[in-house]
């Protein structure tokens, strides 16, 4: 039996384990920085499969890590399981989680006789979060050789494009007063904010396409005989590369500050002192899981058009950018619903989302088994 035999063997034997857990995660949502029950639950199945793991890590409390091996080139695997507001695991990190967690699991007996080492690290907060950035910077990715993950979405795409990202918090402040008795005496937040939506929205139609800015108004003002004082919104720029993000975060600074001129409120705008950067996907890599994947019958699309914008941003994106890395896409076979729709979340719970949790595990695993069989390590 070669070694992608007893990798597979392995990874067979917990399957159905990895679904429970996956589906467990589905009904038990937790935000980022907030994952405190799911890593537990991670934590434990990890440990009920293997040897005790490091909890909290790296000065996050939901952090974790294991590393399987002694000696070698290390893969990190990326475990994601943090949820999204009011929609759950629309984005499918339980899939995320399950997988990466499978394809280490079923690798802890074979790192040692390969020559490598695998490190699973939970990875909290990708949803805006950052999480990954702050383990990089805490050296939970020193001396990686390289990095994967693999996502749920669409369609099957071994190297997808994901834009770098910046967010933003709008604030305008301005007077209270009766709206009807005392319009002349206040000072009106909304307005401001409205103005603000309506010179990003007038940019949109000049806006290059594969750019994108979206935001939401959090607080908008209490009752409507009251001119709000006070509003508050959430930003997010993105762009292909860091030049064309610092153009667009210019103009859309130009946007708010006009908007706080023409209502005569003071403006506060406040990002996080990180950017989410664009993939870069390791070209070894990604033909190493395309050729795996078809092992379990799922033929991946290679994008040649490297400007078409992905499905969003991530911060794999950031890690890429520091180790060779690879982020593909597996479609869950779902043909009505897409990422960020509650019925998204509930498509994971399918079939086509378990088997994407088995195709990921294995196509990630038989993918680092090819590295270090074929020594390939120099080629990253």
């Amino acid at each position: 039996m070669n070694n992608k035999d007893r990798f597979k063997k392995s990874l067979d034997s917990i399957y159905k384990g990895l679904c429970d857990v996956s589906d467990w995660m589905y009904h038990n949502p937790e935000l980022g920085f907030e994952e405190y029950e799911t890593s537990k639950y991670l934590v434990n199945f990890i440990e009920n499969h293997s040897q005790k793991v490091n909890y909290p890590s790296h000065d996050l409390d939901t952090a974790f890590d294991v590393t399987y091996g002694d000696s070698g080139p290390l893969t990190v695997i990326c475990v994601e399981y943090d949820a999204l507001p009011e929609i759950g695991h629309a984005c499918g990190h339980n899939i995320i989680a399950t997988a990466s967690i499978g394809a280490g699991l079923a690798l802890s007996n074979l790192a040692e006789a390969l020559g490598i080492r695998v490190k699973l690290l939970g990875t909290p907060a990708e949803e805006g979060g950052g999480g990954k950035i702050i383990l990089l910077d805490n050296g939970a990715f020193e001396g990686a050789s390289c990095s994967m993950m693999i996502h749920p979405g669409y369609e099957d795409v071994v190297n997808p494009t994901f834009t770098t990202i910046q967010q933003y918090t709008v604030e305008f402040f301005g007077k209270d007063a009766h709206a009807a008795g005392a319009p002349d005496q206040g000072i009106n937040a909304l307005d401001a904010q409205i103005q603000l939506f309506v010179n990003a929205s007038t940019y949109r139609q000049q806006m290059k396409s594969d750019n994108r800015m979206h935001g939401v108004i959090r607080e908008g003002g209490f009752k409507p005989n009251i001119i709000p004082s006070y509003t508050k919104s959430e930003w997010y720029l993105r762009s292909l590369n860091k030049e064309g993000l610092d153009q667009i975060e210019q103009d859309f600074y130009n946007f708010a500050n006009a908007a706080a001129l023409s209502t005569k409120c003071e403006v506060k705008i406040t990002s996080p002192e990180y950017r989410y950067e664009e993939i870069n996907n390791n070209t070894t890599m990604y033909e190493l899981f395309m050729s795996n994947a078809l092992d379990v019958d799922r033929k991946m699309i290679l994008q040649k058009d490297a400007t078409r914008p992905g499905l969003g941003s991530t911060d794999m994106g950031n890690i890429s950018q520091a180790f060779p890395s690879i982020h593909p896409m597996l479609s869950i076979d779902e043909k009505i619903a897409v990422n960020h729709q509650p019925e998204y979340a509930a498509a994971t719970l399918t079939e086509g989302g378990h088997k994407a949790i088995y195709d990921g595990a294995y196509a990630m695993g038989a993918t680092i088994i090819d590295l270090a069989e074929k020594n390939l390590w120099d080629r990253l």
